[in-house]
């Protein structure tokens, strides 16, 4: 997202820090026949899947981390997606910008195909450790053959749409609204 500490509701995202995200929930909603929502808990007690993969920034740089954490396509499957649904949405704790409309709510997205990649996880573990806030607590989500903007953090809500018509500028995300590529593949 760009940030290292959401700055929205900044009040209620400390809270559930503080208590290790006790009341986070992951929603997933939007074209879906049956709406979820999932605890911290929860999604670390479902089966996860760890991958090393490698973090290409469009500004240039790169790292090398370990992910771990739930397949999307998990999530998506257990909502069960309408066939209209096209892309995934992915909605964030985090605010960014400040121009004379003042900060807006940071999302970004990806089609299906993405979505339902097995590399594509809701990460809550970075290199053996809980996710730390810096690095998208309590959960981010890793679209790996993407570039690292395309990586939010700080998600908490997945919602399943036909179009980007009623997000931000109607691209698909903060950065795409801004004139990055929207599908920033690598």
């Amino acid at each position: 997202n760009g940030s290292t500490d959401p700055t929205s509701n900044v009040e209620a995202y400390r809270a559930m820090a503080e208590t290790g995200f006790a009341d986070y929930r992951l929603k997933i909603t939007g074209l879906v026949d049956t709406p979820k929502e999932y605890t911290l808990s929860e999604l670390r007690n479902m089966p996860a899947r760890t991958q090393i993969t490698r973090h290409d920034c469009v500004e240039g740089w790169s790292c090398i981390a370990k992910w771990t954490g739930v397949p999307l396509s998990r999530l998506l499957d257990e909502a069960g997606v309408q066939a209209k649904a096209k892309f995934v949405v992915f909605h964030c704790y985090d605010l960014l910008g400040g121009g004379l409309s003042g900060p807006v709510p940071y999302y970004e997205s990806c089609d299906l195909i993405d979505a339902f990649h097995p590399q594509t996880i809701a990460a809550h573990g970075l290199n053996d450790e809980t996710l730390p806030v810096s690095n998208g607590a309590p959960v981010r989500v890793r679209i790996e053959r993407a570039l690292g903007y395309k990586q939010p953090k700080y998600v908490h809500t997945v919602e399943l749409v036909e179009s980007f018509a009623q997000f931000g500028r109607g691209k698909g995300g903060y950065w795409p609204d801004a004139g990055y590529d929207w599908y920033g593949g690598i």
